[in-house]
């Protein structure tokens, strides 16, 4: 079925979300490193706003639409879109957060066994000559309790291969946590604190909101043992990054690892260049897989919610 609209791309996305749109009849306006002041007048006779995390929807953005009915976010979070303000003209925002559940899970256990069996250093230690073996004393995965942040989609994926590890979980989160799920993997569900006293691994995946700004910071740092690690694929303003250097440090914890950050790319070297963190450059839903799925998640939504509302 054909629908009418017309739809602008804001940031790169996959060609075939592009081609579905076309081929359902939509005028597409592909524009991947637009800037702020040209995006102001390239939306005014939009339909459709479609963006991925570089490209920030403003209220300014928003008032120089009159005609968007939908803003689209190739991903997860919507932190990059004013989505209070996006309701109050009655104009849908949607996401694919289906899309990247497979692929930032890996990502998590991959950071974790880094950590845990020290790959990152033994690496850079090969490659410069170091035979690092009797150094590199790791620690098995296997009946470490494994404290999971924010239990949607993305977190019971990530507990689901974590038990397939032969790891304990233990959830916190503030919505509640599906009850099928909690006895299909044998979940201790439990309060933030508590989770991270008792936790080996810590992963966060909460949205980023006034409530979860700063959740892990020098207070909640310092319930965790001194042998656990924290890993952050989520959002990078739920750790305040200082607390995250002293514990750090101060080695109050084991170490981390980080693939978003306060500010992108990141700025604080101080934490960077430290030995017991692990940094990736946001690359947690970069697979081929999760981009091709992403895309196309959106182009379908996009269109049935078009065809929808005519």
């Amino acid at each position: 079925m054909q629908v009418e609209g017309r739809i602008i791309i804001c940031d790169a996305i996959d060609e075939i979300g592009i081609s579905i749109l076309k081929k359902a009849g939509l005028i597409v306006d592909y524009k991947p490193d637009v800037e702020p002041d040209d995006l102001i007048t390239s939306v005014r006779d939009c339909d459709v706003i479609i963006v991925r995390s570089r490209t920030k929807i403003t209220k300014d953005i928003i008032d120089a639409a009159p005609n968007v009915k939908i803003i689209a976010r190739v991903g997860v979070g919507l932190d990059n879109i004013d989505t209070n303000y996006a309701d109050t003209k009655g104009i849908r925002v949607l996401n694919a957060a289906e899309a990247a559940m497979n692929a930032v899970s890996e990502l998590v256990i991959g950071h974790m066994l880094s950590l845990s069996r020290n790959i990152p250093k033994a690496n850079d230690g090969i490659k410069v000559g170091r035979w690092l073996k009797k150094e590199l004393v790791g620690s098995e995965l296997r009946g470490k309790y494994l404290g999971i942040i924010g239990v949607g989609n993305i977190g019971r994926n990530v507990g689901r291969i974590a038990k397939c590890l032969r790891m304990n979980l233990i959830g916190y989160d503030i919505f509640p946590i599906n009850q099928e799920y909690v006895r299909e993997v044998g979940m201790i569900k439990t309060d933030l604190k508590t989770l991270l006293e008792n936790s080996d691994f810590v992963t966060c995946h909460v949205p980023l909101s006034a409530e979860t700004k700063y959740l892990i910071n020098s207070e909640t740092l310092s319930y965790m043992k001194p042998t656990a690690y924290l890993i952050n694929t989520s959002r990078g303003e739920i750790i305040d990054e200082q607390s995250l250097f002293i514990a750090l440090s101060e080695k109050r914890i084991a170490g981390a690892a980080l693939d978003v950050f306060e500010v992108e790319p990141p700025t604080n070297t101080e934490l960077l260049q430290l030995p017991n963190i692990i940094c990736t450059p946001h690359i947690a839903a970069q697979t081929k897989e999760a981009q091709e799925l992403a895309s196309t998640v959106i182009a379908e939504k996009v269109i049935q919610t078009l065809l929808t509302n005519r």
